[in-house]
């Protein structure tokens, strides 16, 4: 990617920006700033940009003018005007950590608390708090543009004014895209907050940013890139008040910003110097990278690695080693001077000058190219006149070609999808393509989007109700659904998933007899294993099912395999040697499954391209086994699952929805998996040493974040920076290899499993167990020589070992390194007959280190001890799976703090207070299970029809409709001219206006309660009149008018929301009303539901009343607790969970506690009714006996 973003935190994060800025003015007859500080020790000082610059000081700010870091100290790290100081808006929330929060409410405990309880009380505390972690206000956003490496490669040895040419297209592409933001992404939140922000999203006018250019990597490479960091601080056109900007289209549409900065980009560098652009391979799971045609990849490889480092260490070894023994050293010691090398730190990065990087870096070229780096440069931006297109120049027909071929790529990765997904994939499609201009470009993206949009399916419901046209943008839409934010999916797709769904539920499958199954599960297997109750259970349920499409899931260690093989002794038994086959999503997990169950296996992809090319299928009776089903592609299934059905096939699914997805389309596992409630599901772990541990990784399962606590308790948690995480990782996972264990090291980073790989073949090579005079290289820059461990990352069928082949996924010990680069390598375990000699193509480009895998690696692995290296990006799934490796123990070191990959040290937006528990708990909350699209249907509908989200919008609207009525309000309140002004253009006028309108559905006469009010006391102390009001106004009106019977009850929705009353312009009736009714609706669904269900809630309720009349208020009281859980997403078994701590919650939870009441003096008077009665129904029954 040619663009990345990190959030930046409030304080003194700023100043990562200004450690390498060069002191003094420069020479300033330069055209630029990269070429005016050519001389200069350090990197340019900062400039602004951005169109929202006119919204500060006296507007004297203008583009490229230099940034002062004083004003950077006022406006991102306080949030400050840099030019008078003054607030931009409300201040940075000022979060109070963990630790002063638990001292908080530890005080606030009720002395009377025994010892113990008092104990327990603050262990629950400390335990919430720690979830809770420590917030810290968001400041801005850095978004590092970075010109493709080609071309940094380019401009790094090119004269200086070509250079400077360069670095003004580098310049104006960044400043396109930043336009194309602010049009695009830049947008703020306003209104009520239906619990993840406020319900609006509303246009900005302009972004506001400071750029820093820099020149090289921190290893000193060339590297040309700005750090573009926008301010949190934007104006809202619709009032211009300073808000926050809406922080999650920027993490949406970050990819769809790289791939648009990289093409235009190359626009830019095509016009000036005609260059041509291709694209080049970058390993196996990396996205091929444009790169200019005349910059030799040998060339772009020399300045993208540590190698020069470890090269130059080398020399230094081999000199002192030809000084101290008067001789060369062996190749054999080469290679162990080397591994010395690769040992060594790191060495800080040297500020230099341009001109002394420049210098290296011609140096360095020439010696690769043969030839002056600098004519090498002019010859390669000595082209012709290139060809440009203008949007007119694609045809229509073009761009709805490359509408369904976006669809199709993006649906081949994905089920759903928003515009961005598509924008990034049209960007893409595009890129092959130069225009003319950026205007021409963004229009055709814009183009292919729209025939992408066209031919998909549209998930989102359309809008519930209508909007006032204040709250319609320029293309109509609804300010109260954020931009691009529909979600879609493909016919293909859906109609994929619905056939899974109908074979799931479809019992004319062949089966098995219950006595043949029980003679079976009855008999230990052949490593004397016997099957326990829940794998007896599920096998019985499959086996008689009938079920066309059945699903096995299981934890780690639940003995899965151990089923697998008792089903396939039953199916045979019955349907004959044969009758059971096996199909895995990877050539590996096929491999193991042949190898567990003695059956015929074959990877998803190759069976289907066997069936295609030589009509292999299955057979009646037969009986299909798909293991690691999560890993399995929707479409992949559905192909599989069809052609079983047509010949009488049985597919069993066995997977695990916890573990990871697949990187295709997916999410066909999870939705089977949810649709029943009656799933075959094995629950007793058997993998783990420790009975802790078994039950722990169950909760580790579900995510179950107090969990963590007792990985901590049994030491299996480490946090720290990221090197000395892999050192303790790697040091760990040294001692139990030493000590003759099975170990792995699992990490999701690649950068993290290049280092580890390294880390420990240079040991390996120290001791003497890698050894041999030659070495290959890897595509990664990694070497493997004699005596290493490494793994295939190809299937070839052509390359044979023994009675297999080379499989994608294998690992093997390498017996002999050739001259010509090939490999002699045996499989792991195995013996001489499963050795093979890889090429020396299939070496360079498919072969890697083995010692550290990625969790996808990992998944299927058994050892005795894992070791995870965890960090923030990590999912839910991955981590579950990196810590389930191991019998014996499994460890998590985590990384609290990422390296920034271009400099030195952390990023500035990292939070200094961040703790290995704060990193795992928000692991364990990220979520990288992709849905199906039939289950985003259903979140789809349901998000956008909640109580939570219809109410935001109804007080919205509201406190649009009556901003007028109230300020008048407030002018006859008593306040003088300047405290009106100030009320009225306070941010609490809004909350203000919100309890005006509660107590006038409470029935209080306000044109007489706020002039008392207002006073009452004066307002010479109050930092903020409106706010002060409003406290008085929550005292004074909270309950409705009058007492006992003579009180009158509220106007309130669903007994919650206080209604809008008095006149108001007709389009706003018009949405107040369709909102009104559509929570009304709401409320009795959730209700109706809830009965339905028999929820427990529902049960602490007890039966409503048998008289019409009791019926109706314990209806409407039950209705007003219903709509309470649904607006505060509440799911305990409570009826109104926990006490809130926000005011606005408060206020309605005091409502939902007055309904609890009711319900309850309802009961309580129908069981005395009921007591009456039963005596005079006994006394009847004697008469009439």
């Amino acid at each position: 990617m040619t663009v990345s973003m990190r959030v930046m935190s409030a304080g003194d994060g700023h100043k990562y920006l200004l450690r390498t800025v060069a002191a003094g003015d420069g020479e300033r007859n330069l055209s630029t700033p990269l070429t005016r500080y050519y001389n200069a020790d350090g990197t340019p000082p900062g400039r602004w940009m951005g169109s929202g610059l006119p919204g500060l000081g006296r507007g004297q700010f203008h583009d490229g003018d230099g940034v002062t870091e004083a004003q950077l100290q006022l406006l991102i790290g306080m949030g400050r005007d840099p030019v008078t100081g003054e607030p931009l808006g409300r201040a940075y929330p000022a979060y109070k950590s963990a630790p002063e929060r638990v001292g908080e409410r530890v005080s606030a405990l009720d002395p009377e608390l025994g010892p113990t309880a008092r104990a327990r009380a603050v262990a629950a505390i400390e335990a919430e708090e720690s979830e809770r972690g420590t917030r810290r206000a968001v400041a801005g956003y850095d978004f590092t543009f970075s010109v493709p490496k080609s071309a940094s490669v380019l401009w790094a040895v090119a004269d200086a004014g070509t250079q400077s040419l360069i670095v003004n297209a580098h310049h104006a592409a960044v400043a396109e895209v930043v336009a194309f933001m602010e049009r695009e992404v830049a947008a703020t939140r306003a209104g009520a907050t239906p619990g993840d922000g406020a319900v609006a999203q509303v246009d900005v006018r302009g972004l506001i940013a400071t750029a820093y250019d820099h020149y090289d990597s921190r290893s000193g490479d060339p590297h040309l890139h700005t750090h573009v960091v926008i301010s949190n601080k934007v104006q809202t056109v619709l009032d211009n008040k300073w808000r926050s900007l809406d922080g999650r289209p920027l993490h949406a549409a970050t990819v769809a910003l790289s791939e648009i900065h990289e093409a235009v980009f190359a626009d830019h560098l095509t016009r000036l110097f005609g260059v041509e652009w291709e694209t080049r391979e970058r390993g196996r799971d990396r996205n091929a990278a444009w790169a200019i045609a005349k910059v030799p990849e040998q060339l772009v490889s020399e300045f993208s690695s540590r190698s020069r480092h470890i090269d130059e260490e080398k020399d230094r070894l081999i000199a002192a080693y030809v000084e101290k023994h008067g001789r060369q050293p062996s190749s054999t010691t080469i290679i162990k001077l080397r591994a010395q090398a690769t040992l060594a730190t790191r060495p800080e990065k040297e500020i230099h000058s341009l001109a002394e990087l420049t210098t290296q870096w011609r140096r360095r070229a020439g010696k690769i190219l043969g030839v002056d780096a600098t004519h090498w440069a002019c010859s390669v931006t000595a082209n012709e006149v290139p060809l440009l297109l203008r949007a007119d120049d694609v045809p229509l027909d073009v761009v709805r070609g490359l509408g369904q071929s976006v669809v199709t790529a993006v649906g081949e990765k994905r089920s759903t999808w928003r515009r961005w997904n598509l924008t990034a994939e049209a960007a893409r499609q595009t890129m092959r393509y130069r225009f003319a201009n950026t205007r021409d470009r963004e229009a055709i993206i814009g183009m292919v989007v729209d025939a992408a949009e066209a031919v998909s399916i549209r998930l989102t419901p359309p809008d519930l109700a209508s909007s006032p046209a204040v709250f319609r943008r320029n293309d109509e839409s609804s300010v109260f659904r954020p931009k691009n934010s529909t979600v879609f999916s493909s016919g293909e797709l859906l109609d994929a998933e619905e056939r899974l769904l109908q074979l799931a539920h479809t019992t004319t499958g062949p089966t098995v007899s219950l006595e043949t199954v029980e003679r079976i599960v009855r008999k230990p297997d052949r490593e004397r294993l016997v099957l326990g109750e829940d794998q007896t259970s599920a096998l019985m349920e499959i086996a008689v099912s009938g079920r066309i499409v059945d699903l096995l899931v299981g934890p780690a260690g639940a003995g899965k395999t151990t089923a697998m093989n008792a089903l396939r002794r039953a199916w045979e038994k019955e349907h004959g040697k044969g009758a059971v086959v096996g199909l895995a999503p990877s050539s590996s997990a096929a491999q193991v499954l042949a190898e567990d169950l003695g059956i015929a296996t074959e990877n998803t992809a190759k069976w289907w391209q066997n069936h295609l090319q030589a009509g292999v299928s299955f057979q009646p009776g037969q009986l299909v086994i798909v293991d690691e089903a999560s890993l399995a592609g929707t479409l992949s299934l559905d192909r599989i699952t069809q052609l079983a059905a047509e010949v009488g096939a049985k597919v069993l699914l066995v997977g695990d929805y916890a573990q990871l997805q697949a990187v295709d389309a997916g999410g066909a596992f999870g939705l089977l998996t949810h649709d029943r409630d009656d799933v075959p599901e094995l629950v007793d772990v058997h993998r783990f040493t420790h009975n802790w541990e078994k039950r722990a990784s169950l909760d580790l399962r579900h995510a179950h974040t107090d969990v963590i606590d007792t990985y901590d308790e049994h030491n299996r948690i480490v946090d720290g920076d990221t090197e000395s995480m892999i050192d303790a990782a790697y040091t760990a996972w040294r001692t139990d290899l030493l000590a003759g264990r099975a170990t792995v090291l699992v990490s999701d980073s690649n950068e993290s499993v290049t280092a580890l790989n390294n880390r420990a073949r240079t040991d390996l090579i120290l001791d003497g167990t890698v050894r041999g005079t030659r070495e290959s290289e890897l595509h990664d820059g990694t070497h493997a020589a004699c005596g290493d461990t490494v793994i295939t990352r190809r299937n070839d069928r052509r390359l044979l070992a023994g009675r297999s082949w080379v499989r994608n996924g294998d690992r093997w010990s390498v017996v002999d390194v050739r001259r010509d680069g090939s490999m002699l390598v045996r499989r792991t375990g195995g013996s001489w007959g499963s050795s093979v000699l890889l090429p020396t193509e299939y070496v360079a480009e498919h072969v890697e280190l083995g010692y550290a895998v990625t969790s996808f690696r990992a998944q299927g692995l058994t050892t005795d001890t894992a070791y995870a290296l965890v960090d923030s990006t990590m999912t839910r799934e991955t981590f579950y799976v990196a810590m389930t490796r191991g019998r014996d123990a499994n460890v998590a070191y985590v990384a609290v703090h990422k390296p920034d990959p271009s400099h030195d040290g952390p990023h500035p937006g990292q939070n200094d207070e961040v703790t290995g528990r704060s990193v795992l708990i928000s692991v364990l909350q990220h979520v990288g299970a992709e849905l199906s699209a039939h289950e985003t249907i259903a979140v789809e509908q349901e998000s956008w029809g909640t109580i939570a989200q219809l109410a935001a919008e109804y007080e919205t609207i509201a406190a649009a409709a009556q901003r007028d009525r109230w300020a008048a309000l407030v002018r006859i309140s008593g306040l003088t001219t300047e405290e009106v002004n100030e009320v009225i253009g306070s941010d609490a006028f809004g909350p203000l206006t919100a309890e005006l309108r509660r107590a006038e559905a409470n029935h209080h006469d306000l044109a007489s309660v706020l002039p008392r009010l207002v006073g009452a006391r004066g307002f010479g102390d109050a930092d903020d009149i409106a706010a002060v009001i409003r406290h008085r106004l929550i005292a004074a009106t909270a309950r409705p008018v009058g007492s006992g019977r003579s009180r009158i009850a509220a106007r309130l929705i669903a007994g919650l929301v206080p209604e809008a009353m008095g006149s108001v312009a007709d389009d706003m009736r018009q949405a107040l009303d369709e909102r009104r009714d559509l929570i009304t609706q709401r409320a009795d669904a959730v209700l109706g539901k809830a009965i339905a269900d028999d929820a427990q809630w529902i049960a602490s309720l007890g039966e409503a009343p048998a008289a019409a009349s009791g019926r109706e208020r314990w209806q409407l009281a039950a209705r007003t607790i219903a709509a309470y859980r649904d607006r505060y997403a509440v799911t305990t078994p409570s009826p109104l969970g926990g006490r809130p701590e926000a005011t606005a919650q408060r206020i309605d939870h005091a409502r939902a506690e007055a309904a609890f009441t009711e319900i309850r003096r309802l009961n309580a008077a129908a069981k005395v009714a009921q007591s009456h009665r039963e005596p005079s129904e006994r006394t009847s029954e004697g008469r009439v006996l």
